[in-house]
């Protein structure tokens, strides 16, 4: 038998959205639309060149983000898809089992995967009753064992975002010897003037990270392109466990094409926006508790309902994401897929039950 280590049979999976022949998918937090035609054109050109390694270092996109940034391009890493970046935080922070990585619960469920990963303990924290970060609770759970923390805002699955004031006290807490990895997946769809926006607050704290990622508003999630905006140190740390070319030739065309586009692709993030809150609005109306998304999805808190809600979407053709026994997050995406998903939702026989 090959030494194939034991605990990776209670390695929490990856679950990803399914793909139903003929069914409208809003399980992934994918956008409906497909890139712009010169995004497009860029990854055609570029594929001809597959028969060459890429740049290793992602030169091009690693110095077009330093300058919309404003930093030196050496605070920048970039990787495939910040889940990448997830997972070479955890090892350059984590070199002993008794080493923590702290997070909210639920939150992203690539967290307790690459710290297990790692071979590092979890120490996840319970979402409050507004389903948003505990941050006083966090602060608390920070031991001298703790090695890097992971903040999500808006927070995958619920959509919450953490303020800036309460995230900077929640910095002042930690301390400044543990690692805060700030996941901002998806801060191109937030609205509201008081969420923290990472990159403002990285000159006044070196241990923070923002992490970023092209896959939901610029549309490129098949291409897996994440970056992370942090000290020298920190990025060149993470430069070196990462994978060798990681980040493909077609990825760093389409990603510098895709900023290139980046007003047009912000004016859908703000059309999304708007049926973001039609559809939250008339879930409300049905009795459904929603809390306020930041993101470009919604999470339905469905407690024991949830398993039969996403059955139910699924003979009406709409594909969801449970989180069983916890709740449903549905991807917001073209108003007539948020009809189908409407009409389900409205269709549960369920949707009475106190959640």
């Amino acid at each position: 038998m090959a030494p194939i280590r034991a605990d990776l049979d209670s390695l929490p999976a990856y679950v990803p959205g399914r793909n139903i022949p003929g069914a409208i998918k809003l399980a992934s937090n994918e956008v409906a639309l497909p890139p712009p035609p010169a995004v497009l054109a860029a990854i055609a050109e570029a594929a001809a060149g597959a028969n060459r390694y890429p740049d290793l270092a992602v030169t091009g996109l690693t110095t077009r983000l330093a300058d919309g940034f404003g930093l030196d391009p050496a605070r920048v890493a970039v990787g495939c898809g910040s889940v990448s970046l997830c997972q070479q935080l955890v090892s350059i922070t984590c070199a002993d089992p008794s080493d923590e990585v702290v997070y909210a619960w639920r939150s992203f469920e690539s967290y307790p995967i690459v710290t297990q990963v790692q071979g590092a303990t979890r120490r996840p924290v319970p979402l409050d009753d507004g389903f948003r970060h505990d941050l006083d609770a966090m602060a608390a759970a920070v031991t001298p064992r703790t090695r890097l923390v992971f903040v999500c805002s808006p927070n995958n699955p619920t959509g919450t975002a953490v303020h800036r004031a309460e995230f900077e006290r929640f910095l002042d807490a930690v301390g400044p010897d543990v690692l805060v990895a700030l996941d901002e997946a998806y801060r191109e769809y937030v609205t509201d003037p008081e969420a923290v926006d990472g990159s403002t607050l990285i000159d006044a704290h070196p241990n923070l990270v923002v992490l970023r990622t092209f896959s939901k508003a610029y549309r490129l999630a098949a291409l897996r392109v994440g970056y992370a905006l942090t000290t020298p140190e920190v990025a060149q740390a993470l430069r070196k466990v990462g994978s060798p070319f990681a980040v493909s030739a077609v990825a760093q065309a389409a990603a510098l094409a895709a900023l290139d586009c980046r007003a047009e692709l912000l004016a859908g993030c703000a059309e999304l926006e708007g049926e973001r809150e039609r559809v939250r609005a008339a879930l409300l109306r049905a009795g459904y508790t929603v809390p306020p998304s930041q993101a470009n999805f919604v999470w339905l808190a469905l407690g024991g309902q949830t398993a039969a809600f996403a059955a139910h979407c699924l003979d009406q053709k709409v594909v969801v994401r449970p989180f069983h026994a916890e709740g449903v997050r549905v991807t917001i995406s073209t108003p007539d897929e948020n009809d189908a998903l409407l009409a389900a939702a409205l269709s549960f026989a369920g949707r009475s039950v106190s959640c």
